[in-house]
């Protein structure tokens, strides 16, 4: 930018199930537009069966290594992806904000189709240290990912969860198509 602000962009990965255009992601992409930050929402490739290796590449594809100025938002099965990627950077990189929206570590009981795809999770170990704003949002009723998953994974990563009053699992069916938590939170 003509002032020597680095410019800033937003990459927001949906998570099981989803695409693109579902929930509050859309929503929340042309917030950040609006806000002059360049906004990216990638379809990760077959929802309903993830693969952990595709989703990888196109977390990485969509994400890269990361420098100043950037912003990734990821959602439920999103967040474990994300993580894996930004642990997986051998290259130097940094996060302006992250903002995890339902994300866990753990398998999940109420979707054992997905322990192949969770397996051991991921180890989030020093990954705040490279986060310049790190948030964490949970409901405080979720059905998919129970809220003391959440709440672990925020303590790992030494935060506290934001929780969000009657948003599920942040889902369109639940009524949650605006998300201005995740709003606040990506901008600071």
């Amino acid at each position: 930018m003509a002032d020597g602000t680095p410019s800033r962009q937003a990459t927001i990965i949906h998570g099981y199930g989803a695409t693109p255009g579902d929930h509050w992601f859309g929503w929340l992409a042309a917030r950040l537009g609006e806000a002059g930050v360049r906004t990216a929402v990638p379809a990760l490739p077959d929802p309903l069966a993830p693969d952990p290796a595709r989703w990888a590449k196109a977390v990485d594809a969509a994400v890269g290594v990361p420098g100043e100025g950037a912003i990734v938002v990821a959602h439920s099965l999103g967040c474990l992806a994300v993580l894996r990627h930004l642990r997986s950077l051998r290259e130097p990189w940094r996060l302006d904000a992250l903002v995890l929206v339902a994300g866990f570590t753990d398998r999940l009981p109420a979707l054992p189709e997905l322990d192949s795809f969770i397996g051991d999770g991921c180890d989030v170990t020093d990954l705040a240290d490279r986060v310049d704003r790190l948030a964490v949002l949970r409901s405080d009723a979720d059905a998919a990912v129970p809220t003391a998953l959440t709440d672990r994974l925020a303590e790992r990563l030494g935060v506290a969860a934001r929780i969000v009053p009657g948003a599920g699992h942040f889902l369109a069916d639940e009524g949650v198509t605006q998300l201005p938590e995740a709003l606040a939170a990506a901008l600071g």
